[in-house]
């Protein structure tokens, strides 16, 4: 083969390999915009109607952690006060048999890595879900509240934290703050009435307590207070802890 074949088709190689990956991040680009765009409105949920009747009752979603399901929060339906709306909602990926996750995660050194495009994916439909969730239920759309697990606490964040004029405080039991999402954090004006709840263990070993510690930190920096609240845990929710997340969602 002659030193000119030998660079042609070398070429020819490069450019089918250029054209290959332009082919396959096109694609990928697609799927993940029309995953924004299209799957908003089929989030699952149970639902609890308020004990105590109101034309516009406040509501609050509950966000349950990676590999677990709706069911899991829902447990805790009955404790929350009479007046309010309860809705449970199932996040959107399907790990196995009623497992799912709001993205999929991977763990470097111990740390746990997030998919950032499902993550993103997530928070849109979520979003999407409290817009649309007047079609079905009546609520007071200023006493919107959300309370999350794990997981489910991350997007508790990333939705609280970048649309406060949706939502009226977050619960945020044993998670930490994506650092993807503060880049489209609100101003410190829209955030200034949002209330935060913030609980972790001292002994989980799946969300380590820094980073609640880091995230109470930023929220500082932000001009958020937020109730703050450490226990001689793992990763779980205590009645303890479950306890003082009523007190303050009553307050």
């Amino acid at each position: 083969m002659t030193l000119m074949r030998m660079i042609k088709n070398d070429f020819m190689m490069i450019k089918l390999h250029i054209v290959t990956v332009l082919f396959f991040s096109i694609n990928f680009n697609s799927v993940a915009q029309n995953n924004l765009k299209t799957s908003a409105p089929s989030l699952y949920y149970l639902f609890k109607e308020p004990k105590i009747k109101s034309a516009k009752p406040p509501v609050i979603i509950l966000m349950h952690g990676f590999g677990s399901n709706e069911k899991d929060l829902f447990s805790f339906a009955n404790q929350f006060p009479d007046s309010f709306l309860v809705i449970s909602l199932r996040a959107p990926i399907e790990l196995g048999k009623d497992s799912y996750a709001w993205y999929h995660l991977r763990f470097e050194d111990g740390k746990p890595i997030s998919n950032p495009i499902e993550a993103e994916a997530s928070r849109l439909m979520i979003i999407e879900f409290i817009n649309t969730l007047n079609n079905k239920h009546a609520f007071n759309n200023k006493r919107v509240y959300l309370c999350g697990f794990s997981q489910g606490s991350i997007m508790a964040y990333s939705v609280g934290l970048t649309v406060p004029e949706k939502i009226k405080g977050i619960a945020v039991m044993s998670g930490r703050l994506l650092e993807e999402v503060k880049p489209i954090i609100a101003s410190k004006e829209k955030l200034k009435n949002l209330s935060v709840f913030i609980s972790h263990g001292t002994n989980d070993d799946v969300l380590q307590i820094n980073n609640a510690h880091e995230a109470n930190t930023y929220l500082k920096k932000l001009g958020i207070t937020a109730t703050y609240k450490e226990y001689p845990e793992a990763h779980t929710i205590s009645n303890t802890m479950l306890d003082d997340m009523l007190v303050w969602l009553r307050k």
